[in-house]
């Protein structure tokens, strides 16, 4: 199945001046990250205040991409256009269609969500009477209404119906009128709903503020200039996708990686399952082709909407690895960067299931099918990817205060590879993953949560001639009762290492009992009661190596040693590196050693 419309971009913008296409861009993608803060700002949750775990974006009247929020994550700003189109189609299907006033609430993973709890609220723009576009926001809520607390760690919801409340289109403005009773319906079945609709309030306001600066900037140009400028910019954008395209060898490049699924599970077909990409490049297009992706869960949730969550993770791949800002500078992102890419992803595989299988947990199976397509484009373009990266995990915190539930959604970062002529990056969210973490200050002012640690992993970099990036170790403990579930993936299989580097080192996630007991847990765990004073130790993943260990240069060996990121028997037995008691290079015994 494609998701990407093909067409020729034209050859050049033949009517409208390249400035002024470039200054309507520019103020398409400021109005954007205009959005994005003043989301931010007006929050109520730390995942999107903190965490930035929101999307903004500009879209036009037929669902092609304008500009997206720069500082939010690709996984939340990407899909927009999807939903939008989603929402068309939905309301075509009803007899309706959006008017002056509308704002439509959507989550629909069947119908362009990345999954239910990204709810999108999206404000038409009318110029003259005309629909000419949208401005909607998307972010991550804390509760949507699911079996138990949290949006995240929802690991045995066995259908779409069992991940909570399912918004479809829905408008909660209707002309400019307040929908009372769908506002009464979401507070009566969401817990923490003081905190959830007051974030989503601040998506409604930053939304029209979205819409208002659109429909100015019609207005300002006039709509004929402005959508001349639009149609020039995405094929703008082809044109610099097509052109990356073309630099390739034509050729087949193919990878394979797996994610854990359910590893405590009897059921076979639940775990170590399998992710396959294929990429055909010919010309100045691609295909990839997802054919061998195990088969979808259908009664687990770490299933990936097609559109949502699995093209995103594959466009924003493609993208970062032909398009580096820092080779090419400032890269638009719009539509017409997919039109050069066509996914096939055959139906009721994981990337492409089928309703009404649950998907609400496919936050880290996306991000691995995103670390496959870096490895499969590691066969063409080896100097500008990293090897493999270590997978994330989050963690709902949550309990009750006097009948109300307070709910925490932590995002437990992981690593990158080694990459040509550079260290893989320590502790950061990988891939189309962009959030950031949460202060501790913020956590223990707000939350009967207290972290006892926070710190590098040492001694399990992915060896390299640029080694693997470290994992962080983060412990979390309750001070009052509570309860807690996980969603992660990455404890069975090690970040794959790249051109003679070695695989990184897996993740792994402890709970402590009060009574000392301490219990190994898998990466996925269903809500489960915490007693305070009960821990859990969340130790990160470290990433692949790049190139051949014994090829570092060993002052690079000696300063990890120094900085306690390594031990002197690692080095010695990875690197080849032999240090004296005084902490200097050995260097007849390290030349004597890595001669072999």
């Amino acid at each position: 199945m494609s998701t990407a419309p093909r067409r020729q971009p034209a050859l050049k913008p033949d009517r409208i001046d390249p400035i002024t296409t470039s200054v309507i861009q520019g103020a398409l993608e400021n109005i954007a990250i205009e959005m994005g803060y003043k989301l931010m700002r007006m929050s109520y949750s730390s995942i999107i205040r903190e965490s930035e775990d929101f999307g903004a974006a500009l879209v036009d009247a037929e669902g092609r991409g304008l500009a997206e929020s720069a500082q939010s994550t690709p996984l939340q700003s990407g899909p927009i256009p999807g939903y939008v189109r989603g929402v068309l189609k939905t309301l075509a299907a009803r007899g309706d269609t959006f008017r002056p006033g509308d704002v439509v609430m959507h989550n629909d993973a069947y119908s362009g969500a990345s999954h239910g709890p990204d709810v999108a609220f999206i404000v038409p723009v009318f110029v003259q009477g005309r629909l000419i576009g949208f401005a909607a926001t998307t972010a991550h809520h804390l509760d949507i209404g699911a079996l138990s607390p949290g949006s995240c760690g929802i690991v045995e919801a066995i259908d779409a119906y069992a991940e909570g409340l399912q918004f479809k289109a829905i408008k909660v403005y209707d002309r400019g009128v307040k929908n009372e009773m769908v506002w009464q319906i979401v507070r009566d079945n969401i817990r923490a709903s003081d905190l959830v609709v007051g974030d989503m309030d601040a998506q409604v306001a930053a939304a029209r503020i979205g819409a208002e600066r659109m429909a100015e900037l019609v207005e300002r140009y006039g709509l004929e200039t402005f959508e001349m400028g639009c149609t020039a910019l995405m094929d703008h954008a082809e044109r610099l996708m097509r052109q990356a395209i073309a630099r390739l060898p034509d050729g087949v490049y193919r990878a394979e990686t797996a994610i854990d699924g359910y590893l405590d599970s009897d059921d076979p077909s639940k775990k170590e399952l399998p992710i396959v990409v294929t990429i055909t490049k010919k010309d100045d297009s691609l295909v990839v082709d997802l054919t061998g992706t195990a088969p979808q869960v259908p009664d687990r949730p770490i299933n990936m909407p097609l559109e949502g969550t699995a093209d995103i993770a594959i466009w924003l791949t493609i993208r970062s690895v032909l398009l580096d800002t820092e080779i090419h500078g400032h890269i638009p992102v719009n539509a017409g960067l997919i039109r050069p890419i066509t996914i096939v992803a055959p139906k009721g595989c994981l990337a492409n299931p089928t309703f009404p299988a649950p998907t609400i947990a496919r936050f880290c199976p996306g991000n691995q099918l995103a670390d496959t397509v870096m490895k499969a484009l590691s066969h063409a373009m080896p100097g500008n990817v990293s090897a493999g990266i270590g997978n994330l995990k989050v963690i709902a915190f949550s309990g009750l205060k006097d009948e109300t539930h307070w709910v925490h959604m932590e995002i437990f970062e992981g690593s990158y590879g080694g990459r040509l002529g550079k260290d893989g990056m320590d502790a950061v969210d990988t891939l189309y993953a962009n959030t950031r973490n949460n202060p501790i200050e913020d956590i223990e002012t707000h939350l009967p949560l207290r972290v006892l640690r926070y710190e590098l992993r040492e001694d399990v970099a992915g060896a390299g001639k640029w080694r693997g990036g470290l994992g962080s170790v983060r412990e979390f403990t309750f001070l009052s009762d509570g309860g807690a579930s996980v969603e992660g993936e990455g404890h069975a299989f090690a970040p794959w290492g790249l051109g003679g580097g070695k695989p990184g080192s897996p993740a792994e996630l402890r709970l402590v009992r009060q009574d000392g007991t301490v219990e190994m847990l898998p990466s996925k765990v269903p809500h489960m009661q915490i007693r305070a004073g009960e821990r859990f130790t969340c130790i990160g993943p470290a990433g692949g190596g790049y190139g051949n260990p014994l090829a570092r240069d060993p002052a690079l060996v000696r300063g990890d040693v120094a900085d306690g990121l390594l031990s002197t028997e690692v080095a010695h037995r990875d690197y080849g590196v032999v240090l004296t008691p005084a902490g200097t290079i050995d260097e007849a015994e390290t030349s004597r050693l890595r001669a072999g």
